[in-house]
């Protein structure tokens, strides 16, 4: 069997008044992630984190942020790329496991929706998607939150 594992990493500032999504889900906030597209940095890491397994260029070669055709664009697009780019070249995902962390907001009350979404997006059942929510702790600042995903691709012809 045919095996690759990718990392993915993101971060975004806070931006008050800008919506609030965290794996393609909308979380009641009154303040969202800055970045040139949606900053839903969960998708971000784990469209990262396909593109490093497969030995591609990374999201921001790919999207620039100097790219006004993805200003405020929903991050499921660069997910969508990087799956195609994965099927392409004959991998599938098997699972994903992600650590969102950010004293706040709390994501235990998304954390099904969200699951649910990604294994949706991904093509894997729920519980190929795993998502941990913890507090910074000293990490990193506290005016934005962090993501860190991993994922194991297999090659579709080998599984």
């Amino acid at each position: 069997m045919k095996i690759r594992v990718g990392l993915g990493f993101d971060s975004h500032e806070f931006e008050e008044g800008k919506p609030l999504v965290l794996g393609g889900v909308k979380i009641d906030s009154p303040f969202g992630l800055k970045g040139h597209s949606d900053g839903d940095v969960i998708l971000h890491a784990i469209t990262d984190a396909i593109l490093g397994a497969i030995g591609s260029e990374d999201i921001g070669e790919i999207f620039s942020d100097t790219d006004q055709r993805w200003r405020s664009a929903s991050s499921e697009i660069f997910l969508k790329e990087a799956l195609k780019r994965a099927k392409e070249k004959g991998y599938r995902v098997v699972n994903v496991d992600c650590v969102f962390i950010a004293d706040k907001p709390k994501i235990a009350p998304y954390k099904r929706a969200i699951r649910e979404n990604l294994s949706r997006l991904l093509g894997v059942e729920v519980d190929a998607v795993s998502i941990k929510g913890k507090r910074r702790e000293g990490f990193a600042r506290e005016e934005g939150a962090v993501c860190m995903c991993t994922v194991l691709l297999e090659r579709e012809d080998e599984g």
